[in-house]
């Protein structure tokens, strides 16, 4: 039996290579896609987005990537998954194109309400999960998953994050999580709230 990959806490030096790993990751996403609607421009904003959401997480120590960086994980650790007004500010510049600035009012919306739609409880919120498509299935992603998984376990703390993808309800599963609840974004896909309890 193989190793699992070598996974690692994530620098502030990484953030580029990780932020195009998951704008790739990420481009055919249903979300992604109801965000920033016009293909060509998707990939440039996904970009910047990740880079942004990175670049505010990674201060709390809890954004993980693998070894030869092609997949991420990045974690918002208890009291800390609220943004701030500065930090919803601080997105607004990946819509900055006429084509995709429109669609900021609708996009708002949306994170308004799954903000609003957070559990209260102490968690460690997974805000994002994603592995270079052509590195995708060979268990890189529930490697980098393990590190904070294993910390609720020690903490006893939960864990929640919200599946853009049916599709991906089966891999969260196997890590623990459950759905608790399926949200319709305004004019857009559905989403599924999920809750992972810690294990003894």
């Amino acid at each position: 039996m193989s190793a699992p990959p070598a996974i690692r806490r994530a620098t502030s030096g990484d953030i580029p290579v990780l932020a195009a790993v998951l704008a790739r990751a990420f481009f055919d996403d249903p979300v992604a896609s109801w965000a920033w609607k016009p293909d060509a421009l998707r990939m440039a904003a996904l970009e910047r987005f990740q880079a942004t959401r990175m670049r505010q997480l990674i201060g709390h120590e809890e954004v993980w990537c693998s070894e030869d960086r092609a997949c991420a994980a990045l974690w918002a650790p208890p009291g800390h998954w609220h943004s701030s007004v500065r930090e919803t500010a601080e997105i607004v510049p990946c819509f900055l194109r006429p084509r995709l600035f429109a669609r900021l009012p609708l996009v708002a919306l949306g994170w308004e309400m799954l903000e609003r739609g957070h559990p209260r409880e102490p968690h460690y919120y997974l805000a994002v999960l994603g592995t270079d498509p052509g590195a995708q299935g060979r268990g890189i992603g529930s490697a980098v998953l393990r590190g904070v998984l294993e910390q609720c376990d020690r903490d006893g703390v939960g864990a929640f994050l919200e599946s853009s993808k049916e599709s991906n309800i089966a891999y969260y599963a196997r890590h623990g999580f459950r759905v608790t609840e399926e949200v319709g974004l305004l004019r857009g896909p559905t989403m599924w709230r999920m809750w992972r309890d810690p294990r003894p």
